[in-house]
Formats: structure tokens, sequence, C-alpha cells
């Protein structure tokens, strides 16, 4: 039976050498590539993938989002993340956001076939050194912990960090309307009420929120 894979990297290079990879298996086949987290999510909801490896650190709707809205739409596909970090806050909202592996991009080349063949075969996989950490942080927090990470990004609805990724990535009110098909005054009326809820006062501050809770990349 073959495996059908979305493939998720804003670096077209890095997508060439992942495809190589997966499609050296027998019946793997990566039926779409995608090079931003929004064109993800639509991929993966028109061929409803049995795997899609993501990076965490896309534009537009970065892989943390796209794997909260994939896991959400299309019960299916299962989700491998993809992260040049193994930061200890970041591997428990990839957790939470759904998703069933974590790898580290440097462990790819060795690492990758494996990390698909165990969410196929319904487990779970991790980059050994982000296991390790799994256990040592995660296993130990009590659940009220948990759900509230330090950054309070949960404070925030899906469609609420949406936006202040857009914003932290320099668009304006109106390409923000223009990428979520919202109206203008939607789009501001979320921009002002994102701002009150974090107590932000510039789009500077929102930057720095944005980067601290890994929405953008600094």
């Amino acid at each position: 039976m073959g495996l059908r894979l979305l493939l998720a990297d804003d670096h077209e290079i890095v997508r060439r050498g992942l495809r190589a990879l997966l499609e050296a298996e027998p019946g793997w086949q990566v039926a779409a590539e995608a090079a931003d987290g929004r064109d993800a999510v639509e991929k993966a909801q028109q061929i409803k993938p049995d795997i899609a490896i993501l990076d965490i650190s896309m534009p537009s709707l970065n892989g943390l989002e796209a794997t909260r809205q994939i896991v959400k739409g299309i019960s299916q596909t299962k989700v491998l993340v993809l992260t040049m970090h193994d930061s200890d806050p970041l591997i428990q909202r990839v957790l939470e956001a759904g998703a069933r592996g974590y790898l580290l991009k440097s462990d790819a080349a060795r690492d990758l076939v494996a990390a698909v063949d165990a969410l196929r075969h319904n487990k779970t996989f991790f980059t050994p050194k982000v296991a390790q950490l799994v256990l040592e942080g995660y296993l130990d927090k009590n659940p009220r912990e948990r759900a509230s990470p330090e950054g309070g990004s949960f404070r925030l609805t899906d469609r609420q960090r949406e936006i202040v990724q857009l914003l932290a990535e320099g668009k304006s009110s109106k390409e923000v309307a223009s990428a979520l098909g919202l109206s203008v005054k939607t789009a501001e009326t979320h921009r002002a009420n994102i701002m009150r809820r974090l107590d932000c006062h510039s789009v500077t501050a929102l930057v720095r929120y944005a980067i601290r809770n890994h929405l953008i990349e600094a």
C-alpha cells in the first residue's frame, strides 16, 4: 500500500532533499509540496495525505498553526514537525498542537524515514534529544502548568495568532484582511483586540511577543 505525503518548507532546496529521501522508499509519494503554512493547510485539505511534514518556521502561517489546523480539519492526516530548535517550551507547544512527531532538521538525513514510518504505524517519533526533553520537562509538569506556558499565547484564538504572525511579519491591516479573507474593518478590530489582550502598545511590542512565542523567527 502506497503512502501519500505532503511536504512543507519555505526553502526549495530543503524540500528537494527531503523529497529525494522520502521517494527513495518503495511506494512513498510526495503528493504535494508547499512553501508556506497557509498553502500547506490548503494542499492538505485537497489531497488528504497520510502524513504531512511541516517546517515549524514558515511565512504567512507558521508550522505550529498549520499543524493545529490540519489536525483539527483532517482526521486521517498525521503531522511530523521539522525544526532547527529543540527548546522545551516549543516541544510542548508542538505536542499541544497535535503533532505526532518532532524531528530536528540536523537529524533529518538520518531519521526522517524512521520518523515517517513510525507515524504511519500510529506511533510517535521524537529526535533522541527531544525525547529526553519531553521526558524531563513535559511529563513532570502538572496539567495546569502545561495549559498555560510562559508568554500566554494560549490567551489568543487560532485566528488571533494568525493575525499576530502576519502583523509581526510587517503586513498592513489591509494585507492581513486580504490574506485571511476578512474585511479591513474586521482585521482592524482583531488587531485592536489583540493589542489590548496582550497589553502591547506598538507593532514593535507585538513583534517581540511573536518572537518570544515562536510565532515568527527572530
